[in-house]
């Protein structure tokens, strides 16, 4: 990815801005916030189609979503996520998780699953290419497996 070879991602934290933590021992990834501000026209097609989604979610479903916020995630060849529910601890904004899967060819074997740890079971995704997983941000703890080639997606959540 362009944006990825210019070196305009940096290192994922955990946490929020009031209690950000950087631990590579814990998460992996490198990120690349979305911003409408960016004048980005794929960026700007995206924040559309969210846009719709919210407007669809909040008249059928009355979730009273009001805002978003995504960013690229990339997991180069050796990384990870540990697992981790998305709500923060200090904030609970963040209703829904969203993950949109941007890996063309991807194999079994190539790692980078996404891990959900439901009460009684694991379910792993794998992050093949137009794949999205939507789920409410308290409610499952999950995690991004071992990645044995570079995995990419949008990942973000539908805030309160």
């Amino acid at each position: 990815m362009r944006l990825y070879a210019a070196g305009e991602f940096s290192h994922a934290g955990t946490g929020n801005d009031t209690d950000v933590a950087h631990n590579k021992a814990v998460r992996s990834d490198m990120i690349y916030w979305l911003d409408r501000k960016h004048n980005n026209a794929h960026e700007n097609d995206f924040f559309d189609l969210m846009d719709l989604f919210v407007q669809h979610l909040n008249s059928t479903c009355y979730t009273g979503i009001t805002g978003y916020e995504f960013h690229y995630a990339m997991y180069d060849t050796g990384s990870f996520y540990k697992q981790h529910l998305d709500q923060f601890r200090n904030n609970d904004s963040r209703q829904y998780s969203m993950i949109i899967y941007l890996n063309a060819d991807w194999q079994q074997g190539d790692g980078g699953e996404l891990c959900i740890h439901h009460a009684d079971s694991l379910q792993n995704i794998a992050p093949e290419n137009g794949r999205s997983v939507f789920f409410k941000s308290n409610e499952l703890t999950h995690e991004v497996l071992l990645t044995n080639k570079p995995r990419m997606s949008i990942t973000g959540w539908l805030k309160k």
